[in-house]
């Protein structure tokens, strides 16, 4: 195949692999689990064959230990486990997404991810936004998933694909079905796409449109969670243009600045944490979410070294996790916290690597971002929007993680994977700008 061809190929894949992983829901709820777990092995054969063939660009130096660490101990939980079986049944799919993160970090160039990375985010928002426009129009009621047997009794509407809520303006769940995970997704794609169009890699008016569009997105979600992260992100960004406008050794006033503006920050939120829950319509229990950490926290202090195994998502058939976290009915099978989440499946082991490798992975991040280019002994190539990427992402991660469990299943260990791999040698990402 002709190296063009085989490029666009590569990228191509790595498309419908991160569509996979960010908006696996949508081929579920569409035509159902089968179908959607054979893509699932199909991409994950089709990688094992692009990492044989590219076993020649790995070396031992470039692998983040911490990392590697973190999802061998996951798997060899399975040794210890409480449920062997359902251990390995949830470790599959661990196993999968991390083989389609190490192809797509070993063999897409770093501007080809990010255009891999932008196209899947521009098809899963505009999917969802016109999912809930035909809903609204054309079906004038909520739906649900097709394997979801609606003829019986009444099914939670927390199950819902859509709650035909979009004239109503939201929130919106778009074709994830779920409003945290798209407003989520709206923020990385808010990310991307402003990196982008100041890279001058999209046409400006289209990439304006289109961060128009995720803002648009995270609005209409009406996600506290995703509009933190958001926060979040914008702070940063901010902080690392404002170290690049200072000379290297002179960046120590803005380091204690920005600790300042974090200390007063954390008091400022402590202080007022009621009159800030309710802007979001959040009552104190975080939407219950203060009674499920407490249940995870009584499982993981029975088992806090090595914990009761890998089981993430929570199989719902399992006791006692198929009710350690019951709201109105409704069985959710995560923690809504992945540092808990990971403390009751791996313990403290599994939380202080996980915890490494996530400071590893920001720390590169961090001066990767606010550090010129430099692989030879010229100090004065300009900055580029693109290197913000990893650090943003990061944040974003980061930031979610304290109330959603996202960052060690699908999309959200993908982008770690990926970008804990890259960071590793930080010349795929400064040569590429060159």
């Amino acid at each position: 195949m002709p190296a063009k061809e085989y490029r666009k190929a590569k990228t191509g894949l790595a498309v419908v692999t991160l569509f996979m992983l960010f908006a696996g829901e949508a081929i579920r709820n569409l035509l159902g689990w089968e179908i959607f777990m054979g893509m699932g092995v199909l991409i994950t054969a089709i990688y094992i064959v692009v990492i044989i063939r590219a076993r020649h660009l790995i070396h031992w130096r470039s692998i983040p230990f911490w990392l590697a660490f973190f999802g061998l101990f996951a798997v060899a939980s399975v040794t210890w486990a409480y449920s062997p079986a359902n251990t390995a049944l949830t470790l599959w799919p661990f196993i999968e997404v991390t083989i389609g993160g190490v192809g797509i970090a070993l063999t897409l160039p770093w501007n080809d991810f990010i255009r891999a990375l932008g196209t899947t985010l521009r098809w899963i928002l505009a999917a969802s936004l016109l999912f809930e426009l035909w809903v609204s129009v054309f079906v004038g009621h909520a739906i649900y998933p097709v394997f979801i047997d609606t003829s019986g009794e009444k099914v939670p509407a927390v199950y819902q694909w859509s709650r035909n809520l979009l004239l109503e303006g939201g929130p919106i769940q778009g074709v994830v079905g779920n409003r945290n995970q798209l407003g989520f997704i709206a923020v990385i794609a808010l990310i991307v796409f402003s990196i982008q169009l100041a890279q001058k890699t999209v046409w400006r008016n289209w990439g304006t449109v289109w961060i128009l569009i995720a803002l648009l997105t995270i609005g209409l979600t009406r996600s506290a969670t995703d509009i933190i992260a958001l926060a979040a992100v914008v702070a940063v960004a901010s902080l690392v243009l404002w170290m690049r406008s200072v000379p290297a050794t002179k960046r120590r006033p803005v380091y204690l600045t920005a600790f300042a503006v974090i200390i007063a920050l954390t008091v400022l939120v402590n202080v007022a944490s009621s009159a800030i829950l309710a802007v979001f319509g959040k009552g104190s229990d975080l939407t219950g979410r203060t009674d499920i950490w407490a249940a995870v926290t009584a499982m993981a202090e029975q088992r806090p070294v090595f914990g009761w195994g890998w089981l993430s998502p929570w199989v719902p058939w399992l006791e006692p996790f198929n009710n350690l976290a019951v709201r109105s009915g409704v069985h959710y099978l995560q923690a809504h916290n992945v540092w808990l989440d990971v403390w009751m499946q791996l313990g403290y082991v599994g939380v202080i690597a996980l915890a490494i490798a996530m400071f590893a992975l920001l720390s590169r991040s961090w001066f990767i971002a606010i550090d010129r280019p430099q692989w030879d002994l010229v100090e004065t190539r300009p900055y580029s929007a693109s290197s913000l990427l990893p650090l943003l992402v990061t944040v974003a991660l980061l930031a979610q993680s304290f109330a959603e469990s996202q960052l060690v299943v699908q999309s959200g260990w993908a982008l770690v994977v990926i970008l804990s791999l890259t960071v590793m040698v930080p010349t795929r990402i400064t040569k590429a700008l060159n």
